[in-house]
């Protein structure tokens, strides 16, 4: 395996761990990256995460789930549906990054891998912190500036 897949495939898992943190984060970073040049999927099935309209549609959804976590009745991430839309974001954004280095199917595997190890992680450590603060809204703000944080590095990386 190549210095360039293997470093990809690092950055799929970490950008499917930004997912298992906020689950349209990571394909809203990949799909900004896309669109300005610096992921090439033009060639692939996940060419359509470039298109001008995609940034901006998946951008509004996260900010939208930003908002959204916070509120009272959300439900957990550990619950089915929430945690199985964290693993198919964390592994559409894994096959992106994958893609850039020849390798989307290793690149999708390891994205999904990432967002249940991700979405397990970032559960307890919130959980932690809201403990620690005595209210989840610190923890949750916190979170949201790390996986954005994370996000941003892994896409100027790939």
């Amino acid at each position: 395996m190549t210095t360039a897949v293997t470093t990809a495939l690092i950055l799929a898992v970490l950008i499917g761990a930004v997912s298992g943190s906020r689950t349209l984060l990571a394909p809203a970073a990949v799909s900004w990256a896309a669109y300005g040049g610096w992921l090439d999927l033009s060639g692939s099935w996940l060419f359509f995460l470039g298109h001008p309209v995609s940034p901006w549609v998946f951008t509004a959804m996260a900010v939208g789930e930003l908002v959204t976590d916070k509120l009272p009745g959300t439900p957990s991430r550990k619950r089915p549906f929430p945690f199985a839309s964290r693993i198919v974001g964390g592994a559409v954004a894994g096959a992106a990054i994958g893609a850039n280095a020849g390798a989307w199917v290793p690149g999708l595997f390891v994205g999904g891998l990432g967002a249940v190890a991700g979405t397990l992680l970032f559960y307890e450590a919130r959980r932690r912190m809201a403990a620690a603060f005595g209210r989840d809204r610190p923890a949750a703000l916190i979170e949201d500036a790390v996986a954005l944080t994370v996000a941003l590095l892994v896409v100027a990386a790939a």
